[in-house]
């Protein structure tokens, strides 16, 4: 939405307000003066609190609801309004609720639509917390000949004030109850990472986010492992062809880390788990936004907003983002091939300069049908552009056998620009049975991505003298393709008893790939010629369907859940420029889960769980067209490749502590038949224009791994100012790869860890400090998660190497916020990443042919300067459309039930 739009809205907004309430103060005025004309008439028998019926609801009761041990705002607590009436049927008077709701995240309350007239009891109660009840009125004064219509207008909209609860140690028991929302939610089937909380990714993208999310690991090219492990990334619970660079991080509400999904979720991913992506979607009457804008220290802007209108029975949301970027890399690379006759000492050198533009967009409606029954419609749109600059500098000295050594040098200059686009469309449908927490929800979810790319080459190599060894080689590659995602699926929850409940549902999901590389050469008349050997057209279809049953029951302080999964899928590759074709089916296979969970006391529990999982080989690792981009480290995709299957166990012990304090361990198990793996090998050159060999990187199925680790998740509250969490992953891999020609089994110890502090300061002012460390690792954060365009064409996620291992990197994290405006509306943040500049992203790989070593830097020390401002007022009086007719005459049938 445009900025002067957006104004005129505001503007007007605010203008109904103003004449909302200038009417709504004269019918007050109208219904006073009427009730002290008729006051003298009425018998003194009459309940007042009736007079004209629904004619008096014209009320208003606000407040908040406040904790008195901390003054801070209690969420979700219960607010009842209650009147006392006779009962036409029992001849009686009793209690009947007339109004109520759950506070706000603020801890707000608002109840409308109340009789003036009436007498009511407030009752107030919220979980770990004693009951409160209050008697209200709007105590509205009916003598008196002079009348203030403002007081009268404040009387009528009557705020209640602070309400403070206090702590009621009987109600805690199994539940924490903390002020807010805390940045980092532990549940025992998943953690919940609040992302309004995180200083650090304001004005970024998903990348930034899951830097700061306790157990997952972010290499250099923003790529994620959870555990060692490359995990599935949903969005909204569902899964998506977006990347994580491609989602704004001020568009992300939560995400959920869920390390050992039950049967209810999809069985792939290899036992990695799922990070669950929550977007912002606010259902608060009223309206409300935030509209933001920052600009990093290369001076690429970002700027974006969002904004929710509730009214009745329509929820609409909407929010775009639109951001530069310019990022700088210093890569080395050095490399000794061994061979009988020769060994050659390879050093590469380059800085690759990658700049450009993305777009997100994203538009949703809620429409509640009635109670029970809600449609979901909502879309995205998501566009970008990046062109990459780079130079690689080349040194060869290659020392014979026989005696001497020779020695030359080579400059490879490329520029490619890539485009990328993503569509997704979602259609939702939920009901909710009369029996609680019974529900049947349907969905059909559709993605579609495309992406074009074209970089040009020109490689020249020289003498130790700098004179030309061969002419100059021009070169241009063209590729690019399309993904298309369907997903359709239905759940059912039904709560047997309030101990046993079942849930079942059915998925079916069709993905399309298709990608094209045509590789050219400038020949002397200056014509580009395309070299149809090194040129690939693939297509790749397959096709997943999946049903699960899960049962949960409670038995005193033991409670399990059983869920079996059941998934069969196909896949068909057709190499179209060579009319190759590949098909595969996988027959129904099952993946059991099992929950166990006792609970020791009231703050303690402990669980074993166990699931069986698999890990498809995805599109990047089958393709088998040759990636020229660096020619003398090729990679190719293997159409050979099968699945993984994983067992994965846990054990997890809890412990809820006082005053904001927990901690979580879990001991972890996991275990991998034909592990799917990096492999390098030399070969001839592909290219039979030139001699030599090169080295390809490829995937292979080695015959297993075991990963044995402790994870420990603490949450603590070390002062009123500051909050901190911290998390460890200790673990051994072991990978038996004897079965890869060059490869041996091989095993290490290795560890991670990640600090997240949170310094709330006087003056509005509040400082976010992180820092994680990966000791040196069989398993490789690798580039594949993002997937898309961008030449990013190969890469299978964090894959273990059979060769090699990461080495130990480190970074540091620095944010500052300063918030300021009436309740805090708008904010500063300033943001330093890499503050030590020591993230340097290094591998080490060896074999029976080669030794090579490879170090990365990107953008350290990198600063960052956001704006944020909220606006909004949750209230449902500015989207009230009023029958000003209908409002007179019912003033005047009030007058005349009065006289009566």
């Amino acid at each position: 939405m445009k900025e002067g739009t957006l104004q005129k809205l505001f503007i007007r907004l605010k203008t109904n307000f103003l004449m909302i309430n200038s009417i709504k103060l004269l019918l007050v005025s109208v219904f006073i003066i009427a009730a002290t004309l008729t006051h003298a008439q009425m018998p003194g028998g009459v309940n007042r609190g009736q007079m004209g019926g629904q004619n008096m609801n014209m009320g208003h009761f606000y407040g908040k609801i406040l904790d008195s041990a901390n003054n801070k705002p209690i969420e979700a607590a219960s607010v009842q309004l209650i009147q006392n009436k006779f009962d036409t049927v029992t001849k009686k008077r009793k209690d009947v609720i007339v109004g109520g709701m759950l506070t706000t995240k603020k801890g707000e309350f608002s109840i409308e639509n109340v009789n003036v007239m009436g007498q009511y009891k407030l009752v107030i109660t919220a979980i770990g917390f004693k009951k409160i009840e209050q008697k209200v009125s709007f105590q509205l004064n009916m003598s008196g000949g002079n009348r203030d219509m403002n007081a009268m207008l404040n009387a009528v909209d009557k705020d209640l004030g602070n309400i403070k609860l206090e702590t009621d140690a009987k109600q805690l028991q199994d539940v924490t109850v903390s002020a807010g929302r805390a940045q980092l939610e532990m549940k025992i089937d998943r953690k919940v990472f609040n992302v309004e909380k995180n200083l650090n990714s304001v004005g970024g993208t998903a990348v930034d986010v899951m830097k700061n999310v306790p157990s997952v690991n972010v290499d250099i090219d923003g790529n994620v492992s959870l555990r060692n492990a490359t995990p599935q990334i949903f969005v909204d619970g569902r899964p998506t062809t977006m990347t994580l660079d491609q989602i704004p991080a001020d568009a992300i509400a939560s995400v959920e880390i869920i390390t050992n999904p039950s049967a209810k979720y999809d069985a792939s991913g290899g036992g990695a788990g799922i990070l669950n992506i929550i977007m912002k979607k606010n259902r608060k009457a009223g309206y409300n936004g935030n509209l933001r804008a920052g600009i990093d220290m290369r001076g690429r802007p970002n700027a974006g907003g969002d904004i929710n209108l509730k009214q009745q029975k329509v929820n609409f949301f909407a929010a775009g983002q639109f951001g530069m970027r310019k990022s700088i890399s210093n890569v080395k690379t050095d490399r000794v091939d061994y061979d009988s006759s020769f060994s050659a000492y390879l050093k590469q050198r380059n800085k690759p300069i990658n700049s450009g533009f993305f777009a997100f967009g994203r538009m949703g409606m809620d429409y509640f049908i009635d109670n029970r029954n809600t449609l979901t419609i909502g879309g995205n749109i998501v566009r970008g552009q990046f062109k990459t600059n780079d130079v690689i500098n080349t040194y060869r000295d290659t020392v014979l056998t026989a005696g001497g050594t020779l020695s030359d040098r080579g400059e490879r200059q490329s520029k490619s620009t890539g485009n990328f686009y993503n569509y997704g469309a979602t259609l939702s449908f939920k009901h909710n049975f009369a029996k609680a927490n019974k529900e049947l929800t349907a969905d059909v979810n559709y993605n579609a991505s495309r992406n074009n790319n074209v970089s040009d080459f020109n490689t020249q190599y020289y003498f130790t003298n700098n004179n030309p060894k061969s002419p100059l080689i021009t070169e241009r590659s063209k590729g690019g393709g399309t993904n298309r995602f369907l997903t359709v699926q239905t759940d059912y929850a039904d709560p047997i008893t309030d101990k046993m409940k079942i849930e079942t549902g059915l998925r079916a999901a069709f993905r399309n790939f298709t990608s094209y590389n045509d590789n050219y050469v400038k020949d002397f008349n200056g014509q580009y010629i395309l070299i149809s050997r090194l040129s690939n057209n693939y297509e790749f279809n397959d096709a997943l369907y999946a049903g699960y049953l899960t049962f949960s029951h409670q038995l005193k302080k033991l409670s399990y859940q059983l869920g079996l999964r059941v998934e069969s899928s196909s896949y068909t590759g057709n190499l179209i420029t060579k009319n190759q074709k590949f098909k595969t089916d996988y027959p129904l296979s099952l993946f059991p889960s099992a929950f166990v969970t006792y609970k020791v006391n009231d703050k303690v529990d402990a669980q074993l769980n166990y699931s069986r999982k698999i890990n498809r080989p995805n599109f990047f690792q089958l393709i088998p067209f040759i990636d020229y981009t660096d020619s003398l480290n090729l990679s190719v995709g293997n159409p050979a490749l099968v699945p993984e299957f994983t067992n994965l166990l846990e054990l997890s012990y809890s412990n809820q502590y006082k005053a904001g304090n927990s901690f979580l361990a879990t001991v972890y198990f996991r275990n991998t038949d034909n592990l799917i793996t990096r492999y390098q090998y030399r070969t001839a050159n592909p290219d039979t224009s030139k001699t030599g060999t090169v080295i390809m990187n490829t995937y292979e199925n080695a015959n297993r791994s075991y990963t044995v680790g402790l994870e420990l998740t603490g949450k603590n509250k070390l002062a009123k100012w500051w909050d901190l969490t911290t998390n460890i992953n200790l673990f051994n891999s072991t990978i038996q790869a004897g079965n890869l020609a060059g490869s041996t089994n091989s095993s290490l110890f290795s560890w991670f860890g990640k600090i997240n502090n949170n310094f709330k300061l006087p003056k509005n002012f509040s400082i976010q400090f992180s820092g994680d460390y990966t000791a040196r690792t069989l398993v490789a954060p690798g580039s594949g998660n993002r997937g898309g365009g961008m030449g990013m064409m190969f890469g299978g996620g964090s894959q273990p190497s059979s060769q090699g291992y990461i080495k130990p990197i480190f970074g540091a994290d620095l944010s500052i916020r300063k918030e300021f405006l009436k309740n805090n509306a708008a904010s500063v943040t300033l943001q330093f990443s890499d503050i030590f500049r020591s993230k340097i992203y290094a591998t080490h790989a060896e074999a029976a042919t080669f030794t090579q070593d490879n170090e990365r830097r990107r953008d350290p020390q990198f600063v960052r300067l956001n704006f944020n401002w909220r606006f909004g007022k949750i209230d449902v009086s500015l989207f009230k459309k009023k029958n000003m007719k209908g409002e007179m005459e019912n003033m005047q049938n009030a007058q005349q039930g009065m006289g009566q």
